[in-house]
């Protein structure tokens, strides 16, 4: 099987996806991070396809940059000047050629995540 990985957002406050959300992906190297793919929610809360497809899979560290602050503004979330949740890096590392799945459980003071399927 081939690796792939696949993400998505879902608003806990509100209890629904998190649609229009852009999330960047970047692969990791020591002090080094290359942006290697962007993309943006669904109204599911999930990316039009794969953000990293079979093709492209490489085993390595990675991080998922989800950009929040226009999806909590067009939410109705009284806006802060900063925002306390601008911005939410989650670094991980694929070790093995599978999927994996790293989802973002989102609210505006506060957030989590983990290795789904």
């Amino acid at each position: 099987m081939a690796g792939y990985l696949t993400t998505h957002v879902l608003d806990t406050a509100r209890g629904c996806p998190a649609a229009g959300v852009r999330i960047t992906l970047y692969r990791v190297s020591g002090n080094s991070h290359r942006k290697i793919a962007e993309a943006v929610t669904n109204e599911d809360g999930r990316t039009d396809a794969p953000i990293l497809p079979e093709h492209d899979f490489k085993t390595g560290n990675y991080e998922l940059i989800f950009h929040t602050s226009d999806y909590l503004d067009g939410a109705g979330i009284p806006p802060e000047e900063p925002r306390f949740l601008s911005d939410i890096p989650i670094r991980f590392g694929m070790s093995e050629e599978a999927h994996y799945h790293v989802p973002l459980l989102l609210s505006p003071f506060g957030y989590s995540t983990y290795r789904g399927s």
